[in-house]
Order: structure tokens, then sequence, then C-alpha cells
């Protein structure tokens, strides 16, 4: 036999006299199952219908403009720690990106490696200086969350919860400011970053100063930018992880309808207008931004979204471009990295760990002239 093939065990051969084929690959289909369910309920608490439920977050609180305030906007005095991969992580530093505020806030990227990390899954490289922590010299998120509490707290009394990022820490106080992304976002919106001889919204990096701050919620598009957002986070930012970390046929099936017609609704949206809320970026776009650039690439297949692609919405897509264009966001997005997380990471999901080679942002079309308008983009105040 010329046949050089790993054929495995053979165990259906050996067993077979003794144990009916299909006895056997029950069995095994009901411990892996029971083992899948198991780490799915770790990585991903769910109803009792099989439904993903994002869980709450612990630190809820903001920057103000009053300089006798808890936490008040300094430049340099405050730390972002995000994960490259992560969407919600992506929403703060689009915001730094698109708001112009790379030297108001120092951004710390971690990397995604659940066997390296004491808790959750982000951890500090060593290299490049700039990927180390800079407060408390951590080595992963967890030991940042302990610092953080115990620098409040009864001394020695460490962090119960999920470690979660984004986590916005003044490094001033060594305390945790917030750790929701949303929040995050509408904070570095809200205020105007002050610097050592610089007035009010004159911090050095702080896009177009000069012209006027660039404000992602301008009042007179709150109600509309609120229901974008709502929808967009319900429908995509939400339902795609509903998708993916469902446990039963069907919630995925709800949740893959759900993420379908946002879509869809999306694409109309974006038929009639350049942005969400018209002809400039808001918060709102903030929001979409980070899942559509992921879609195609992670969630249409890890997570079963496979119903419709971006590729396949000539609006949405050009959106994806549109945005991708816009200045210090390209920086911002790192498909191969994307890929690398989600395929490498989630094991539940992906049990043998194969990384697909694409799509790339060559792929995607990023970098193309989107042709969805020339005048400027931002609203300011």
């Amino acid at each position: 036999d010329d046949d050089d093939s790993n054929k495995g065990l053979g165990l259906l051969e050996w067993l077979g006299p003794v144990i009916p084929q299909g006895a056997l690959v029950t069995g095994v289909k009901g411990g892996w199952k029971l083992a899948w369910r198991t780490m799915m309920t770790e990585l991903a608490p769910s109803d009792d219908a099989g439904a993903y439920v994002r869980p709450s977050y612990g630190f809820d609180d903001t920057l103000s403009n009053d300089p006798t305030a808890k936490h008040p906007a300094m430049c340099g005095r405050y730390v972002v720690y995000v994960g490259n991969a992560c969407p919600w992580c992506h929403r703060v530093t689009l915001t730094i990106a698109l708001k112009g505020l790379s030297d108001a806030i120092a951004v710390v990227k971690m990397t995604d490696d659940a066997e390296r990390a004491s808790r959750g899954g982000w951890v500090f490289e060593q290299f490049p200086a700039s990927a180390r922590d800079p407060v408390f010299g951590a080595r992963d998120l967890r030991e940042v969350y302990d610092a953080a509490v115990m620098s409040k707290g009864p001394a020695g009394a460490p962090y119960r919860g999920r470690c979660t990022a984004p986590l916005l820490l003044d490094a001033a106080r060594k305390t945790a400011v917030c750790n929701e992304s949303a929040d995050i976002v509408r904070a570095l919106n809200d205020v105007d970053f002050v610097g050592v001889g610089q007035g009010v919204g004159q911090c050095v990096g702080q896009r177009d100063a000069e012209e006027g701050v660039v404000e992602l919620r301008p009042a007179a598009l709150l109600d509309e930018i609120d229901a974008w957002g709502e929808e967009v986070y319900r429908g995509l930012n939400n339902g795609v992880y509903r998708c993916g970390f469902a446990t039963s046929q069907a919630a995925y099936e709800r949740a893959a309808t759900d993420v379908k017609t946002t879509l869809l609704k999306v694409e109309k949206r974006l038929s009639e207008s350049r942005f969400l809320c018209g002809d400039k970026i808001t918060e709102a776009d903030v929001r979409l931004f980070p899942t559509i650039v992921r879609f195609d690439a992670v969630y249409a297949t890890l997570f079963k979204c496979s119903n419709v692609r971006v590729a396949d919405l000539p609006c949405v897509s050009g959106f994806m471009k549109d945005v991708y264009a816009l200045p210090g966001v390209r920086e911002t997005v790192d498909l191969a990295g994307y890929r690398s997380s989600y395929f490498g990471q989630l094991f539940p999901l992906n049990p043998g760990g194969i990384v697909p080679i694409g799509p790339t942002e060559a792929d995607l079309g990023l970098g193309e002239d989107a042709n969805r308008g020339t005048g400027d983009v931002f609203h300011r105040r």
C-alpha cells in the first residue's frame, strides 16, 4: 500500500464490531457539543434561548471641561487601552483620528492572546516600547484593572468582573475613568482638551482647531444621530455577535435576519446621503464603520452572517471607502490583524485555528476613490 496519508486511529474500523458506528458518532458529537457549550458560555454568556447577552460595564465616569473636576480634559493626562482587532475599541481610535486627538490621548494597543493573559485575552507586548503599559508596567489588562481598583479601594482588593477594552484611564490619578466604548466616544467628543500654554480647543493635534473643533454630535441632529446609533448597535454592532455567539439555531436565525435587515436599511439610507445623518460625518457613522470594515473579512464567515455581503452593497461599500480615506482613518484599520485575532483566538468558533488569507484591504477596494463627494465632511463647533 503506497498510500501514506494520515488515516487517524482507525476507530470506526476497530470499534465497529463492538460499538455501532451511529452510537460512536452520536457519543463523540455529544461530547464535543458539551465542551463547545461550556467554552461558549465562558466566552459569551447567553440566555435560556441561546441568544448572546452582552455583559454590563463597571466604570462610568466621564471627562469634564471644568479644570477642578475629578477628570478634567487636559492634554497628556489620559491613556486609552485598546485591542487592535476589537470593533468597540475601533470606535475610540476612530474618534481620536477624526478629531485629531493623537497628542491629547495616549493610545496603547494590546494583543489578543488568551493563553498569555491571566484573565480575558488582552496582553501587552514588550517590543516596541510603545506597546508596553506606560502607567503600571502591567503584563496584561487584568493587572491594569487590579491596579486601578486598588488605587482607590482597600489595599489588596483585586478587580472582580470582566477585564474588557477599551479602558480609559486617568494616568494622573491612576484610576479607571470608563470602560464603555460609547461613553468614551461621547466624552472625547464633548470636551475641549487643554494643554500647557494653550487655550481651550488648542491642544496640539486637535484637528484644525483654528477652524473649529470637530463635532460628532451637532445639536440640530441629536435625535437622528441617536436613532441611527441605536439601529446600528442593535442590528449590526451587537447583531453580528448575536450571530456568532448564538448557541441555538433559532437565536442564530433571528440575529442573522436582523443583520441583513439592518444592512439593507443602511444601504438605502446611504443611497440618499453621503453619511447616515447627511453630508457630514457624525457619531452614528463612527458606530457603523468598525462593523462594516470587518464584515466581509470576519463576520460573514466566522460569525455566519452569510446571507449578505458588504461587497454586494454598493452604497455601504462606498461609505466604507469614503471613511477609510479620511485623515488618520487608514492607520486605524488592520484587516490582517482582525483575521488573525478572530480566527486564531476565538477557539470555540474555529478550533482548527486556520486563518483565512483574505479579503485584504485591496480586495475590499480600500484606498480607491469612493466617488461620494469632495466637500468638507466635518461639523464644527
